[in-house]
């Protein structure tokens, strides 16, 4: 496994800075080395997290129009799983242009109002577990592939930033107006 630099602004499109920012903005306070041992330590976050939190609480959304706990927690799985995706095929040198996805009409097909919130939550660390797993196999030349995604130029090294990121960003949401 290489160190995985914090990718440059030109590894990816701008809107992603702001997980990019998150990834970058947990490291030195928590001591952690890299993107990786963030990565690593994100499931302990979260487990620690939701250990306490009641059944109940799944399908309640913080403000109205706003998704549920539910459906932000699978959203976070599902946004890994696409943003590992492409990790993957990008990382491999593949050059085929990958398609986006809204996120938006995605939620009310997931039926998470359908699961209970254990089944969600492990399936977040599921696909943690298998993130981490593909990002531990990659090397240097790996991470520096590029490719394209939504239209836009994309590193397999911002990627990983952005997974690190997102999950940040709503582990933040998550504590502060789901959990508040």
């Amino acid at each position: 496994m290489t160190h995985i630099a914090r990718p440059a602004a030109n590894e990816h499109a701008p809107y992603y800075a702001g997980y990019i920012d998150a990834a970058e903005a947990t490291l030195a306070p928590r001591g952690l080395a890299d993107v990786l041992a963030l990565l690593e330590a994100q499931t302990a976050d979260w487990q620690a997290l939701m250990a306490t939190v009641p059944e109940a609480k799944a399908s309640v959304a913080y403000a109205p129009g706003k998704w549920t706990l539910a459906e932000s927690l699978v959203h976070v799985s599902d946004t890994e799983r696409v943003f590992a995706y492409r990790l993957l095929r990008i990382a491999r040198g593949d050059r085929t242009p990958l398609p986006g996805f809204e996120q938006d009409d995605w939620v009310p097909t997931s039926r998470a109002v359908n699961r209970s919130l254990a089944d969600i939550i492990a399936e977040m660390y599921a696909m943690r577990a298998a993130t981490l797993a593909l990002v531990r196999s990659l090397d240097d030349e790996a991470v520096a592939q590029t490719g394209v995604a939504s239209g836009k130029v994309v590193t397999a090294r911002a990627l990983v930033w952005m997974i690190a990121g997102h999950m940040q960003h709503h582990f933040g949401l998550t504590r502060e107006r789901y959990l508040a």
